[in-house]
């Protein structure tokens, strides 16, 4: 059997198609080619149409089916990873009644300190695991408040990959993953929180069916499957956020074990067996993959949101026409990028900075010395440092990795930043072939029962490299001058 993966990213759709029994992937698409916008219609704000959301994976899939590479009449499941924490509203018809208010938006940050001080401390870190911040629930909080017309025609409330789920086969439901990860769950009554419900003031009928991770959301429809050349009833048996989705497609499912990722953003996520939470919620737990009521799994996650799309900012400012291009550039300069200093958190509220926006900082530029190269270098070091940060505020709350797993792509397809990412935090990082669109085939494999339990599904995982720490004395006392310019700047902006 064949197994369709979607990964809708922020930045693109990518799809992939698994052949199940050899866990080969066959083809793969993207679309669009270029990198897809962010709609800011004020500071501090970031939408995307769901509806353009929903053309480009018909778009991507439809690509993939050009290649030819596979009989598309054998593709029997259907996985969805998605953009995490975004909010999509559909009247009860179905239809969007707004954008969706994306992951990296910061206009709840207020409605959600509101409810913290609300609900209280306790209540929130013990069984939310998190402050309500800025996630979906603050979220929709904003729009009840700001768009009292939309909220009143509002039927349904939506995670991305639940909107994508519903547009496939027309049928609406969550998982108990999404509504942790939208301050919905209450990991004591293992149950749809009460309290943040009560306290908003939403209706219980506004959420869809929860169903598990793993399971049937729906059969793909006749009109879709017309459209798309597929055939009409293949269930949607799995679906997740990134974060997750990248762990599985890592093979990171017990505890102590930890991937890392470095899209648009940057993620360190770890599994723990225990309700784990961070006093200050600068980093958070929502219920993994394999989460559930009798068997505690909670992915332990550090979001950095300011990581590719700084390394795409320097692109753009620096006239390079490719990545790899930057990557050689970067290698032409020596670690401490002699001197210059960059702070990449110009993407929003950062969780990890107690929500403060600081913006990007670019600093201590030599003119008679500094080029392109040294700052697409201090970039990807700005980066890598940024996880150091995180990853020791990970190691407070009893995270210690012994090993983090990555896939090869992205930001760590660059030699530069896996080489800064490994001394910076000293732990080794194991390298693999796989992406989100892979990660969600293998997990639609999983769901549907082709494979008989996660073990089985990545027997035949191999590692492409493994990176050891060389230089950590050189890479500690940079880092060192790094945190002291993120000190000086913290202090300048309130909590």
């Amino acid at each position: 059997m064949l197994l369709l993966g979607i990964d809708l990213g922020t930045s693109s759709v990518k799809v992939a198609v698994v052949d199940g029994a050899t866990r080969q992937t066959l083809a793969t698409a993207q679309y669009p080619d270029t990198e897809r916008d962010i709609i800011s219609l004020q500071p501090g704000w970031a939408e995307q149409s769901p509806e353009r959301w929903w053309e480009d994976v018909k778009m991507a899939i439809k690509k993939v089916n050009q290649t030819g590479r596979y009989n598309k009449n054998d593709i029997g499941a259907i996985g969805i990873s998605y953009q995490m924490h975004g909010l999509v509203l559909l009247d009860k018809d179905g239809g969007v009644l707004r954008n969706s208010i994306i992951w990296c938006d910061s206009r709840a940050v207020p409605y959600g300190a509101r409810a913290f001080e609300a609900l209280g401390t306790t209540y929130c870190l013990q069984h939310l695991l998190n402050a309500p911040g800025n996630f979906t629930a603050a979220k929709l909080a904003w729009v009840k408040e700001k768009e009292p017309d939309v909220f009143e025609k509002t039927d349904k409330i939506l995670l991305p990959g639940d909107f994508i789920a519903q547009r496939l086969t027309g049928t609406v439901t969550t998982t108990p993953s999404a509504l942790s990860e939208g301050i919905f769950w209450d990991f004591k009554s293992n149950a749809l929180s009460g309290a943040v419900m009560d306290y908003f003031g939403f209706d219980r009928e506004h959420i869809p069916e929860v169903k598990d991770v793993f399971t049937t959301h729906g059969n793909l429809s006749k009109a879709v499957a017309d459209e798309l050349s597929l055939n009409e009833g293949i269930p949607v048996s799995y679906k997740a956020g990134d974060q997750p989705n990248n762990a599985l497609s890592l093979n990171v499912f017990e505890p102590g074990d930890v991937a890392a990722t470095a899209g648009t953003s940057g993620v360190i996520y770890g599994v723990s067996d225990q309700l784990t939470y961070d006093a200050q919620s600068r980093v958070n737990g929502f219920a993994h993959v394999n989460h559930s009521k009798d068997r505690t799994r909670i992915g332990v996650l550090l979001c950095l949101n300011g990581t590719g799309i700084l390394n795409r900012w320097i692109k753009n400012m620096t006239g390079n026409t490719g990545y790899s291009q930057m990557n050689e550039l970067a290698a032409s300069v020596k670690p401490g990028s002699e001197g210059l200093l960059v702070l990449p958190f110009g993407n929003g509220a950062e969780r990890v900075l107690n929500n403060r926006i600081i913006g990007a900082h670019i600093r201590y530029i030599d003119l008679n010395k500094h080029s392109n190269a040294h700052m697409i270098r201090a970039g990807q070091e700005g980066i890598a440092f940024s996880f150091r940060y995180g990853l020791d505020i990970m190691r407070s709350n009893g995270m210690e990795p012994a090993v983090i797993k990555a896939g090869h792509t992205n930001m760590f397809l660059s030699p530069v930043f896996t080489e800064a990412f490994v001394n910076a935090t000293a732990v080794p990082v194991e390298l693999y072939d796989c992406d989100g669109s892979t990660g969600a085939a293998l997990g639609a494999g999983i769901g549907s029962g082709y494979f008989s339990d996660t073990a089985d599904a990545f027997k035949k995982q191999e590692v492409l490299n493994s990176v050891q720490p060389a230089q950590t004395r050189l890479y500690d006392d940079l880092y060192g001058k790094w945190k002291q310019l993120l000190d000086k700047e913290l202090q300048q902006v309130a909590v």
